[in-house]
């Protein structure tokens, strides 16, 4: 029987908050109990489980965010667990301008259960990857398959490798010249975690086992780094092949972006 309770005071314990070294170009602040995340492609707001906080000082509290990034020209997220307190926060969020997205299933898995020897169709190659030229194709991937401008992940995982290099891995497997699915894991040093991200297969790839190959892969690196839990917050479709995997429902999660009027943003310098 597995401990879903314990899995989740760990995950609240360890990995509500940012760790480890700061990305290059990004900066932490902190306004009472909220961490806020500067530099990146939009701002980002992360919180402990409890804010400690209610009512009209609530909402201070969400505007005085709202309007820190309204005053860069930049929009923001707020990513919110659904036992978060207090139980008011996502009224008030949207009171205050925030959009919910859809919900993702938070999921635990222990590394030592999930690693196995990741399973390829013939021809494709696992390779990891940190030149500026393989994230940008990286990057170009992500685009293809979400149908979303992902152009800044390739900066963004630059920045990663350049700031803390022991701290994440990027995986490609590539058919050829052709990069066919994607996957990150990132750890955080002092906690069990490595998060895993980026899953991303090419639709003409997909149900041929290359998503479970990159969770196989990651968790194996994981146990050789000696961590022991593994986290994913998963899509509708990759819940399901990760609950196959051995991880387990914890909770659920959701980001409230706020987006800037058209005149809040500032022009590009000539």
């Amino acid at each position: 029987m597995v401990d879903t309770a314990a899995l989740l005071a760990a995950y609240d314990t360890q990995m509500r908050m940012a760790h480890g070294t700061v990305p290059s170009g990004l900066t932490y602040e902190y306004d009472g109990p909220v961490l806020r995340i500067v530099g990146g492609p939009v701002g980002r707001i992360r919180t402990p489980r409890d804010l400690g906080v209610t009512g009209a000082e609530l909402d201070r509290l969400i505007a005085r965010q709202r309007d820190y990034f309204r005053a860069r020209g930049e929009g923001v997220e707020w990513k919110l667990v659904a036992h978060d307190l207090p139980e008011e926060l996502p009224e008030r969020l949207v009171a205050a301008g925030f959009a919910p997205e859809e919900p993702a299933t938070v999921l635990l898995g222990h590394a030592g259960e999930v690693a196995t020897e990741p399973v390829l169709p013939g021809g494709v190659v696992l390779r990891q990857v940190t030149a500026a030229e393989d994230l940008r194709r990286f990057a170009d991937h992500q685009t293809v398959v979400t149908g979303a401008d992902c152009s800044w992940v390739a900066a963004d995982l630059g920045a990663r490798v350049a700031a803390a290099p022991g701290l994440i891995t990027i995986l490609v497997a590539e058919a050829g010249e052709r990069i066919v699915c994607t996957a990150i894991a990132v750890y955080y040093p002092g906690t069990d975690f490595v998060a895993l991200l980026g899953g991303a297969t090419l639709p003409e790839w997909q149900r041929r086992g290359l998503y479970r190959a990159m969770i196989a892969a990651r968790a194996r690196e994981a146990v050789t780094r000696g961590f022991r839990l593994l986290h994913v917050d998963a899509s509708p479709a990759s819940a399901p092949i990760l609950r196959r995997c051995g991880f387990h429902k914890i909770t659920t999660s959701r980001h409230y972006q706020w987006t800037p009027p058209p005149e809040a943003i500032a022009a590009p310098a000539c």
